[in-house]
This record gives C-alpha cells, sequence and structure tokens, in this order.
C-alpha cells in the first residue's frame, strides 16, 4: 500500500539556529543571566514585594534601632540593629530561592503521544479515517485510591499526580501550589520549602520589628516618666512602624498558619480549594510526622530543564500507512499549532478509486513520462471533488513541492492519455476515408 509522505519542511531536522533551551522556551517565563534565573511573566511585582520588606527595616533602623544603642548594657543595644539586617537579607535570599528557581516545570512534548491501541499495520478501507483519540482522562493508582490525571493540550503530556498547569506561566508544575504574585512565580515542588520559609520568616520579621517598637515606647516612658500617650508622641516612627507591622502580621501570619496546615494534611492549596480532602480520603497523607518529613527533610529533587543547553534537533513526523493516505499524529482536521510553533498539518481522508470518470480527455496529455500542466489541473479538480485536501495545489506532480504524485494517479493518467490518442487516431482515418 503507497503510503503519502508528510509534508517536509524547509530544513527539516533542523535545530534552531544555535538557540538555547532559555531563549526558545514555550512558557510566558523570564530570565535573567542568561537562563540562570526562571521567574514568572509578573517579575516585576518582586519589585515592590522587596521594597515592602527593606523600607520598614531601614526605617526601623534608623529611627529605633539606633536610639537604643545606648539602652542595654555591654553593647547589647548594637544586636538589635544587627539582628534586624541579617534577619532582613536572609527573608530577601529565601525571596530568591523562591522566585528565581524552576519550580517543577514538567517538559512539554514536541509531538502528541502515541494513541492507546493504535495498529500501524492494521488496514482500513479506502476513503475511511480510524476513530483514535486520546483519552481526556487517565486513572492511577496513588496509595491504593484512583487519582484521575489529565491530559495537557498545551504541554501535549498526561500530567502526574499533583501536578497542574499554570494559566499564568503557562506551563505544567509538579505538585502545583498556586501561583503567587508576590514572588512572581509559581509555586510548585522545588520551592514550597523556600516559599514557606520566606513566609515564615516575614512573619517573625514582622514580630521582630513590632516588638522593639514597643520596647523603646517603654524606654522613653522610663526615662522621661511620663505616659504612654506622650511617649508614643515622641516618637512618631515608631507608631507608623507598629501600625504597618501589625496588618503585616495579620497577612504573612495567616498565611504561615494556613501553610502549617496544608503541610500537616499534606494538601496543597490547588487540593484544598478543589478537591476538598475533609470530604474524601487523602491518598498522600502519611501522618503529621512524615508530612512534615515530606516536606523539610528530604532532598529536593533537580530541575528537569536545563535551560542553559542547546535547543536539540527536532525529529520529522513519520509517515503512517492508514487506508492509503497519511494519518497526522493530531489525529484531527487541519490545524496550526500556534502553541509549538508548527505549521498546518493535513489528514488525507478519501482515495482515489473513483476518479477515473472525471477526468477531461481532451486537456490529458503525456510528455516524455510526465504530466502536462493540463493534466495538473485536471488532477487538481480531481483531488478537490473527491475530497482530498492538500496546501498547495501548484505543488501536486513536482518534485519541489511538498507532496508527489501517487503512482495510482499516474497509471489513471497514462490510462486516460492512452485512450485519448487512440482517439485521435480514429478521427484521423475517418477523415481520410472521407
Amino acid at each position: 500500500m503507497y503510503v503519502v509522505p508528510p509534508p517536509q519542511r524547509s530544513d527539516p531536522g533542523s535545530g534552531s539556529g544555535g538557540l538555547r533551551v532559555y531563549q526558545a522556551w514555550k512558557g510566558s517565563n523570564k530570565f535573567f543571566l542568561q537562563g540562570r534565573f526562571i521567574f514568572g511573566p509578573d517579575v516585576r511585582s518582586l519589585a515592590l514585594t522587596v521594597l515592602l520588606i527593606v523600607a520598614p527595616v531601614a526605617f526601623f533602623c534608623v529611627f529605633v534601632a539606633r536610639k537604643l544603642l545606648d539602652h542595654f548594657p555591654h553593647h547589647w543595644g548594637v544586636t538589635i540593629m544587627a539582628v534586624a539586617v541579617v534577619f532582613t537579607v536572609y527573608d530577601l535570599v529565601l525571596l530568591l530561592l523562591t522566585s528565581g528557581r524552576d519550580p517543577g516545570i514538567i517538559p512539554r512534548n514536541a509531538h502528541p503521544p502515541e494513541p492507546e491501541g493504535f495498529d500501524s499495520n492494521a488496514d482500513v478501507g479506502s476513503g475511511q479515517t480510524p476513530q483514535l483519540r486520546l483519552p481526556r482522562i487517565k486513572e492511577v493508582e496513588v496509595n491504593g485510591v484512583a487519582v484521575k490525571v489529565k491530559y495537557c493540550d498545551t504541554c501535549m503530556l498526561y500530567r502526574p499526580p499533583r501536578c497542574s498547569h499554570c494559566s499564568i506561566c503557562n506551563n505544567c508544575v509538579e505538585r502545583f501550589d498556586h501561583h503567587c504574585p508576590w514572588v512572581g512565580q509559581c509555586i510548585g515542588l522545588r520551592n514550597y520549602r523556600f516559599f514557606f520559609m520566606f513566609v515564615f520568616s516575614t512573619t517573625v520579621l514582622c514580630v521582630y520589628v513590632f516588638a522593639f517598637c514597643w520596647v523603646y515606647i517603654r524606654r522613653i516612658m522610663g526615662s522621661e516618666e511620663t505616659t504612654i500617650w506622650k511617649a508614643m508622641i515622641k516618637t512618631p516612627a515608631s507608631i507608623v512602624l507598629i501600625i504597618y507591622t501589625f496588618i503585616s502580621m495579620w497577612f504573612v501570619g495567616g498565611l504561615t498558619a494556613f501553610h502549617l496546615y496544608l503541610i500537616s494534611t499534606n494538601q496543597t492549596t490547588y487540593e484544598n480549594f478543589r478537591y476538598r480532602y475533609d470530604r474524601r480520603a487523602n491518598p498522600y497523607n502519611k501522618g503529621v510526622v512524615n508530612n512534615f518529613k515530606e516536606i523539610f527533610c528530604i532532598s529536593i529533587p533537580s530541575s528537569k530543564n536545563d535551560f542553559r543547553a542547546m535547543v536539540p534537533n527536532e525529529p520529522a513526523l513519520p509517515a503512517r500507512s492508514v487506508g492509503g493516505g497519511f494519518m497526522n499524529q493530531t489525529l484531527g482536521k487541519p490545524t496550526d499549532d500556534i502553541e509549538m510553533g508548527r505549521k498546518a498539518v493535513w489528514e488525507m481522508n478519501a482515495g482515489m478509486d473513483d476518479s477515473d470518470n472525471q477526468l477531461n480527455n481532451d486537456r490529458v496529455s503525456i510528455k516524455d513520462g510526465e504530466l502536462s500542466p493540463e493534466i495538473r489541473t485536471t488532477v487538481d479538480d480531481t483531488v478537490d471533488r473527491a475530497g482530498m485536501h492538500h496546501p498547495r495545489r501548484s505543488s501536486w506532480g513536482r518534485k519541489s513541492g511538498s507532496w508527489e504524485m501517487s503512482p495510482e494517479v499516474l497509471a489513471l493518467a497514462a490510462r486516460v492519455g492512452e485512450a485519448n490518442r487512440a482517439g485521435e487516431g480514429n478521427s484521423s482515418n475517418t477523415r481520410e476515408s472521407s
């Protein structure tokens, strides 16, 4: 059985011209330092987060901690400012580790997976297309509990359990928790630990600044023997910091408490809002102690992406023999895969069995074993009526085009050409006899 070859690119199998992975990345991420840091598309919000941390600490060091340097014996007042500075640097490092690393992105496939039960040697009748579809949902067993995994059309893969596709970063992320706009990154398998430590350390920093602002007010009350209200009036910077840190503690403190609950029950934010495991069994819950060990004691898996590596060559799509036509990997109608950067692919749905009666005999001629332009046009019209679709009509029958003429059509044209020449011979004999 003849297999129609697939459309060939102008540079089949070629790479991406020496590009690195981060330069040809299909997601919405932003890269810095030549792919060493990966951020989300909303990385600008990271500057606001840094400002909200650094500004109040600097305010605290200048207007509060500096005034307490001489209020404690043995130079203990210096440690108040030193602890604030060191803890702020530690908090910013955790923020960078959260937002600037791969959260657990699963590399997307270049082609869809093979449909289950597909037999490339199966003989399908002419003009028939096998109804092969990728199931949208599969079930896998996790600790004895059936868990559904979904097929991702963008990444062209079945997502592992606890994996979800982030619509902001446009990536499938392992153990997806949520996309945090404050850090400008997805929170997943590889950065959840640092995210929790960042939130927790920010809470502690707020408590630290809040507490020493009150210590400074109490020192003013004791040294000047005045009321708390008069002491607060003498240090308005402390009042501003107390209000700011109190509001911040409700936010980051509440977030810390919520994630402590999630860790103790081995849930993600996405699962907690989507599935509500309190109403059914959670297959990932291993007990409080083991759940905390899983987050803080197990080594973080290495990234599945080498963003600084060179883009590998992409192999051409193989041809399949299905009912005399080429069956595309997508098993669908012609579509433009914008996401993967591929051109339109085509599917042959009908044969050429009834094309003998549809050629125009008056315009058929064969010269030196090749079809004349007239028969090419006729074949194009016949192909349209038979239900076959092709990207460019002018490429039929040309070696430079994307498609070549099948042997069946060549044989058919030869038979019609012989009939045409026989008819012309009979007409000339009739004219000579007359």
